[in-house]
C-alpha cells in the first residue's frame, strides 16, 4: 500500500473511531435515550426531543471545542517554536476569561458574540505579551518557556479572581470556566461553529504556518511575510480560545498533549498534522465527557476536570520523555 494511501486509511479509521465515540455519547447519561425509547410509541416523542435539544448539540459541542483547541495549540507551538506551549500554558485562556468577565461587568447588555469579541481581544493581548516576554529571554529552554506562560497565566487569573471576588461573581466565574458541557443545549453552542471555520482557515494556511515555525530568517528567505502570518496565527488562536471559553469554559492541556502525540508519528508538517490533531482532539474531549458521565453515574464530572487529570499525566510523560531524549 503506497504511503499516501496508508496515511489516508489510518485517518479514515480515526474518523470512524471518533464517530463511534460520538454515537456512544448520544446514548450515555441520566435521561433514558436509547433505541428502545426512540422506537417506542409511548416514549418516542420525549426521547427524540431530548436527543435533538440536548444530546446532539452536546456531542457536536464536544467535537468542535476539542478540534478547535487542539489545532490552536499546534499553531501556538509553531509560532513560539516550543512543543510545550498552548493557550492554557501561555496565558491566552486566562486572558480570554478576564476579557469575558470585564465585558460582563462593564457592558452586561452585550450579546454573547460581543462578549466573545472582548474575550478574543484580551486573549490576543495576553498572547502578544507572552511572545514579547519570550523575545527578551536569551536562552529558550524547553521547560522555561511554558513555565513563563504558566506564571503569566497565574498573574492574569489572580486579577480575574480578585475582580470576581470584589463584585461577588466567583461562583459565576467558576461556572463560566469549568469546561462543563452539561448545560449545552440547542441554541447555546452554535458559536463553536466559528471555531470550526477558523480550523479550516488554519488548514488553508498550513504550509505558511509550517514555514513560520522554522524561524523568521528562514521563512523570510523563502519569501514569506513572517509578521503577517504570525499575526494571522495569533488571531486564530485568540478567536478560537475566546469562542471556547465563552461557550463551554476552559479545557486544559488539550492543545498541548494532542499536537505532541500526533507529532510523534506525523512529524512537524502542519498540512499533514492538522487533520490528525483535529480528529484526535475531538475524540479526546468526547472520551473525557463520556468518562465524566460514567465515573459517578448518575452524577456528572465536567469534561474539563477529566481532561485536566489525564492531560497533566500525559504532560508529565512528555516532559520526562523529552528530558530522557535530551539527557
Amino acid at each position: 500500500m503506497p504511503f499516501a494511501d496508508a496515511d489516508r486509511f489510518r485517518l479514515t479509521s480515526a474518523v470512524l473511531l471518533l464517530l463511534t465515540l460520538a454515537v456512544a455519547s448520544l446514548f450515555i447519561g441520566v435521561a433514558d435515550v436509547s433505541w428502545r425509547t426512540l422506537l417506542s410509541d409511548d416514549t418516542q416523542a420525549q426521547a427524540t426531543q431530548f436527543l435533538v435539544l440536548s444530546r446532539i448539540p452536546r456531542t457536536l459541542a464536544l467535537m468542535l471545542a476539542g478540534m478547535a483547541m487542539s489545532v490552536a495549540g499546534l499553531i501556538m507551538q509553531l509560532v513560539a517554536r516550543n512543543r510545550f506551549v498552548e493557550p492554557s500554558t501561555a496565558g491566552t485562556v486566562e486572558s480570554a476569561a478576564l476579557g469575558f468577565l470585564l465585558a460582563s461587568l462593564l457592558v452586561p447588555e452585550w450579546p454573547v458574540f460581543g462578549k466573545m469579541l472582548a474575550a478574543a481581544s484580551c486573549a490576543l493581548l495576553g498572547t502578544v505579551v507572552f511572545l514579547m516576554i519570550l523575545r527578551r529571554i536569551p536562552l529558550r529552554s524547553v521547560l522555561i518557556v511554558p513555565l513563563i506562560g504558566l506564571m503569566l497565566g497565574g498573574v492574569v487569573e489572580s486579577i480575574t479572581t480578585f475582580i470576581a471576588y470584589r463584585f461577588d461573581l466567583l461562583q459565576s466565574l467558576s461556572n463560566w470556566t469549568s469546561g462543563d458541557f452539561s448545560g449545552v443545549l440547542q441554541g447555546r453552542y452554535e458559536l463553536l461553529w466559528l471555531g470550526f471555520g477558523l480550523t479550516l482557515l488554519a488548514y488553508a494556511a498550513a504550509d505558511r504556518l509550517t514555514l513560520a515555525g522554522l524561524g523568521e530568517a528562514f521563512a523570510t528567505n523563502l519569501g514569506l511575510h513572517y509578521q503577517r502570518i504570525v499575526m494571522l496565527a495569533l488571531l486564530i488562536v485568540a478567536m478560537v480560545t475566546a469562542v471556547v471559553v465563552t461557550t463551554v469554559g476552559m479545557i486544559p492541556f488539550i492543545g498541548l498533549i494532542i499536537p505532541n502525540l500526533v507529532s510523534l508519528f506525523m512529524g512537524d508538517n502542519a498540512r499533514r498534522a492538522i487533520p490528525w490533531v483535529a480528529v484526535c482532539g475531538a475524540g479526546f474531549v468526547v472520551l473525557c465527557d463520556i468518562l465524566g458521565r460514567l465515573i459517578r453515574h448518575p452524577y456528572e464530572m465536567p469534561a474539563g476536570t477529566i481532561a485536566g487529570v489525564l492531560g497533566a499525566a500525559l504532560f508529565l510523560y512528555l516532559l520526562l520523555r523529552r528530558n530522557a531524549r535530551h539527557g
